[in-house]
């Protein structure tokens, strides 16, 4: 195995350049004192700094040249390359990975690199997941409503309140999660309405404001047992038009009922924690035709990696701290939001205007930090996400990606699956429903 790093393909090989680039290292013709020594833990310092700078200042991919100009001074410097401490850091720091699926964390990282260069530049593989459908009863039922994905799992909640989970692995539909219905109270009011993957845990919400936990067993059935955990109340509450998480906490975005808006669960102990917010207060009555209508979304909610929620209506966007239940930020926009285009990824997020303008910004500070046009946006709306570097649009029958440091078009999917209403990405994968009730799946790390 070769000690040196990965390197990218926009970085000339990754050879040391001369005259005084960011990344150069010192000299190695450089003559120094003979009891000059640079100590281990100094060069890993340094040469993790140089390739967080480079993340930072140029995108991620460009770290894996930067570390190779350090690598290249000398064969003490070189030797630091072995430091698992080191991969370990820059794996955590660049690629946001705290836990290790590969052998070694140098794997980890040569992995995570190349996936995010098969991103950039469209090398993927394609597949139509299948689903066994002859236990649905009405059309409507196989109508997906929301996806959820995991590193080793896709879950698709449907019309009918079901939950399908898939092996991303296999591309095979390991089991099916049926909650315990209650008396309809409309057409779709048992619809589920937002997924949260947690360990080995699923956490599912409906419109009715149901929520259930299934567990994801190593042996999975056809059909898998879940309980319930909250049941919902629309007179008191209103309707449950989004639902969203992480391990530690659970967010649910109502409309109906005025200054109940947001509801927080502690995922540990599955209590109600918080209600309040009057967020949706001015789409009460487009909440309410949800349990009968297929209405387009009253609003969306994301969880960010620093423990807050990022809300959205057509109206106003807003970031919530989880922990102390405080508005931290808020914006009015002067055109309507398209609610169907934001996302959260880590630390950032993403919404398009009416116009077709996506901004991405920090949740922490709402700093902007890129913009582009969504073709199509305007006139059709769009149904987007977001990983850590990249954002996946569906617009005009179209899925279009952007890389997310610098606003760059970089292109379009060749399969097109017309109009789709759930997209969801994490850093190796892409998922899409389509109205036509095909689920579609992209892997760019076979």
């Amino acid at each position: 195995m070769s000690s040196s790093a990965p390197s990218s393909s926009s970085s000339g090989g990754g050879r040391r350049r001369r005259g005084g680039g960011d990344f150069d290292g010192p000299s190695s013709s450089r003559r120094r004192a003979t009891n000059e020594v640079w100590p281990e833990p100094f060069i890993e310092a340094l040469a993790t700094q140089v390739a967080i700078d480079a993340s930072r200042s140029l995108g991620r991919i460009h770290a894996a040249a930067a570390l190779s100009n350090v690598f290249q001074v000398c064969s003490t410097w070189r030797a630091v390359s072995r430091s698992e401490l080191l991969w370990h850091r820059l794996t955590t720091q660049i690629w946001g990975r705290t836990d290790r699926l590969l052998d070694t964390w140098r794997d980890e990282y040569v992995y995570w690199h190349t996936t995010a260069c098969n991103f950039r530049t469209h090398r993927s593989l394609h597949t139509v997941l299948q689903f066994d459908q002859s236990d649905v009863d009405e059309p409507d039922s196989l109508m997906c409503r929301c996806l959820a994905i995991s590193l080793r799992h896709l879950a698709c909640g449907f019309a009918d309140g079901t939950v399908r989970l898939f092996d991303l692995a296999t591309r095979v539909h390991v089991t099916t999660f049926r909650p315990h219905h209650r008396d309809r109270l409309g057409q779709f009011s048992r619809a589920v309405s937002g997924i949260v993957i947690a360990d080995a845990r699923i956490v599912f919400a409906s419109i009715d404001g149901d929520i259930h936990i299934g567990v994801i067993d190593r042996t999975p059935a056809a059909i898998s047992p879940t309980r319930r955990v909250h049941e919902g109340n629309v007179m008191n509450d209103g309707v449950l038009v989004d639902f969203a998480g992480c391990d530690r906490w659970w967010v649910g975005l109502y409309a109906g009922v005025p200054g109940r808006a947001f509801h927080i669960w502690d995922g540990n102990s599955e209590e109600l924690v918080f209600v309040g917010g009057s967020l949706t207060d001015p789409e009460s009555v487009t909440g309410w035709h949800m349990l009968a209508e297929p209405m387009e979304q009253v609003g969306r909610v994301r969880v960010s990696s620093r423990e807050s929620a990022v809300a959205c209506t057509s109206l106003q966007l807003m970031v919530l701290d989880l922990r102390n239940q405080v508005v931290l930020n808020e914006e009015e926009n002067g055109v309507v939001w398209i609610v169907t285009s934001m996302d959260v990824s880590n630390e950032t997020y993403i919404v398009v205007d009416g116009h077709g303008v996506a901004v991405v910004r920090r949740v922490d500070t709402m700093e902007e930090v890129c913009t582009f046009t969504v073709t199509g946006a305007a006139q059709r709306g769009a149904v987007g996400c977001m990983n850590m570097g990249y954002a996946v649009m569906s617009s005009g029958g179209a899925i279009r990606v952007w890389e997310i440091e610098h606003g760059q078009y970089l292109y379009r999917f060749r399969e097109r699956i017309g109009a789709a209403n759930a997209v969801v990405a994490n850093d190796r994968y892409v998922a899409a429903s389509g109205f036509d009730t095909t689920l579609h799946l992209w892997d760019f790390g076979a």
